[in-house]
Order: C-alpha cells, then structure tokens, then sequence
C-alpha cells in the first residue's frame, strides 16, 4: 500500500462547520460552477455528485469516489469505485483551534512496488490538487 498526503492547509472555520461542507459532497458543484475558468482549469476535470467525486485522469480515465465512511467531525473516507487497483481519497480534518481547522488529503492506494516510480508523480499530485480544492471552497 503506498500513501500520498497533500501539504496541511488550514481553513478559517471551525472544524464542525469545515465537516459539515466536506461531507456534502454533492453542494460542491454548484460552487465548481461558478468558479472562474483559470481556477477551473488549475484544478483539472471534476464534477461532483450527491455521495461521490467524479475525476477524469489521463491515462486511466474516469474514476467515481463514492463515501465509504463519515466520522464525524473529523473524517470522510471515499473509495474509487472504478479503479484498476484498489484507492481511497480521505480528507481528515483536526482542529487548529476553535475558528480554525487543519486539513490534509489523502490518497491510498494499492501498486505493486515497480509501478511506483511511474504513477507515484500523478498520486502525489492528485493529493496536492485535492487539497487546494478543498481550500478553494472556503475561500
């Protein structure tokens, strides 16, 4: 199993109301579709449906993260639901203080260990994307 973290960003909210908004996944389309097109762009092709994210990444294609798991307030765990290999997106949230949180995505995933160097880049870099996502939401 190789695990790839974003950087930790901290969000000015406290973590209840941070949870809240990342576990309705669905409401972020809306949110997507009135962002300006540079930021669009930046973030890649995502939509989001009412309990998944839906990423299109070259060269594997579409992949639907469904919610696997909620814990509240801390956790929302979403499992690749047409993935070659098993993969899971998770974004845990501690609290920074008590009008501020710390965020940090993460993806899971199972590869053999030669196909790391080849596809460990794009793991990384869909974990940093994931986490500027998440900031821009709350922006």
């Amino acid at each position: 199993m190789a695990t790839y973290k974003s950087k930790q960003v901290t969000i000015s909210h406290p973590i209840e109301e941070v949870y809240e908004r990342i576990s309705n996944i669905g409401a972020y389309q809306q949110k997507l579709d009135s962002l300006p097109a540079e930021v669009k762009d930046k973030l890649g092709d995502v939509r989001f449906e009412p309990d998944a994210i839906v990423i299109t990444a070259a060269p594997v294609g579409e992949i639907r993260f469904a919610v696997k798991e909620r814990i509240k307030p801390s956790s929302v765990k979403l499992s690749a639901e047409q993935s070659p290999v098993p993969l899971t997106l998770s974004v845990n949230l501690t609290p920074d203080s008590d009008s501020s949180t710390n965020a940090v995505s993460q993806i899971d995933v199972e590869i053999p260990a030669m196909l790391k160097p080849m596809v460990g880049g794009k793991m990384q870099e869909a974990a940093d994307k994931f986490g500027e996502l998440i900031t821009t939401f709350f922006a």
